[in-house]
């Protein structure tokens, strides 16, 4: 059994900062240490239990009785200990979305949610990504180097959504720009919410005078009737929650494929593909290290570990998915792992995400195949934060090569 966390931080685990940015697994290691959870600080004077345990975690998620999404069972905890300027509350704090909401009410989102995502062409979306993908090819491929972070996998999902909620050109700069302050681990990142949450407002009276082919419209037009404040907040959700796992998931693909000779050889020889790639990054490397939070209703216990009610229970997705309990033989073309989380709150964008990293690996290794990590020894080093497994950067070489090669009709586009 484990005890509340202490009055004093000394000796907590800290999934935060340089430390926990440099070695993760050594915290996740003094983790394990207190039992399938264990408490950990996950920001300044902010403390959350974590569970490190595969098979806890997939207990806590679907077991819907004893433990809710609503956040604000955590407010009254929360009132008075955790900074107002928290930079975890952009996360947690509540809103009126299909992440925060149990029951009726998350299965009413959850219906519009899934209901518009599956209206996304798969087809228009590679095609798009593809041609993302090109452009911001062409603006390095002279260059002979490149950070496959900054210039590559953070740009792609940021042109792919902006396309998919149905910007308009002129909003798309705006629009990016936002994204990029929102993902931000500095005191820019509130702006860039608030700066994000305001294009949504006026993208969605847009989409009300002028409907069309996009999430924006397919949500203001859903049978479930939501108001414009859950037509923002589930836009807000699904962006939120999609860019940096998407793009770290891109990234840790390419770093795999570029890393690991026989992966590299495999995929040149056609005998393995940037999926099963995928698929041993997402259990290796998780982009989403520690989220899933839940509250417990009362106090309880998770696989003998307390809970007490009302406190953040976050599940360790990095974590979990190299717990060494799990079975040494499991291949890594098993998808069991909790990558994308699991239960009624399982990622409701799998296939989509997958089809954009898929689409934007397989551009750039196409257009730049000879491409190598500038140090092929370094470790990544994470972004700060508890919530995302993503590098901070991933710089690479290649022979330069002329921006003609990408045809301009490759490049140019628009809505379907």
């Amino acid at each position: 059994m484990t005890t509340p966390p202490p009055l004093s931080t000394s000796g907590c685990p800290m999934l935060h900062g340089a430390a926990f940015a440099a070695q993760p697994t050594a915290v996740y290691e003094q983790l394990r240490t207190q039992g399938p959870a264990g408490w950990a600080e996950i920001a300044p004077r902010v403390h959350a239990l974590v569970v490190t345990s595969h098979r806890a975690a997939v207990t806590l998620v679907n077991d819907t009785n004893t433990y809710s999404k609503d956040a604000r069972l955590w407010a009254d905890l929360a009132a008075g200990h955790v900074p107002q300027d928290s930079p975890v509350l952009g996360m947690m704090a509540w809103r009126p979305s299909v992440l925060y909401t149990d029951g009726d009410e998350h299965a009413r989102l959850r219906w519009a949610m899934d209901d518009c995502i599956a209206r996304i062409s798969p087809h228009w979306l590679r095609e798009i990504t593809r041609r993302n993908s090109l452009k911001l090819i062409a603006r390095v491929i002279a260059n002979g180097q490149a950070d496959l972070m900054a210039d590559f996998a953070d740009m792609v999902p940021m042109l792919d959504f902006a396309e998919i909620l149905g910007c308009p050109p002129e909003m798309t700069d705006q629009m990016v720009r936002a994204c990029q302050d929102l993902i931000s681990a500095g005191p820019e990142a509130a702006q860039g919410a608030a700066d994000f949450a305001g294009l949504l407002y006026e993208l969605i009276q847009l989409r009300r005078a002028q409907p069309g082919q996009d999430l924006t419209s397919w949500m203001i037009n859903h049978a479930a009737q939501l108001s414009d404040d859950e037509i923002l907040n589930q836009l807000f959700c699904v962006t939120g929650a999609g860019l940096i796992p998407t793009a770290a998931a891109a990234a840790w693909t390419l770093y795999l494929l570029l890393r690991d000779d026989e992966y590299a050889g495999n995929l040149a020889s056609g005998t393995l593909t940037v999926r099963r790639a995928l698929d041993k990054a997402l259990w290796e490397r998780a982009p989403m290290a520690n989220f899933s939070v839940h509250f417990a209703r009362y106090d309880t216990y998770l696989h003998g570990v307390h809970v007490p009610g009302g406190v953040p229970v976050l599940i360790s997705h990095a974590a979990a998915n190299t717990d060494p309990a799990l079975p040494e033989d499991r291949s890594y073309d098993s998808r069991a792992h909790l990558a994308w989380s699991a239960g009624p709150h399982r990622c409701p964008a799998i296939s989509q995400a997958t089809t954009i990293v898929q689409t934007a690996v397989e551009t750039i290794l196409d257009q730049l195949w000879d491409m190598t990590l500038t140090d092929e020894n370094a470790e990544p080093l994470l972004r700060h934060g508890p919530f995302h497994q993503c590098p901070q950067t991933l710089p690479v070489t290649f022979r330069r090569k002329s921006a003609d090669r990408i045809p301009a009709t490759a490049l140019a586009g628009g809505n379907p």
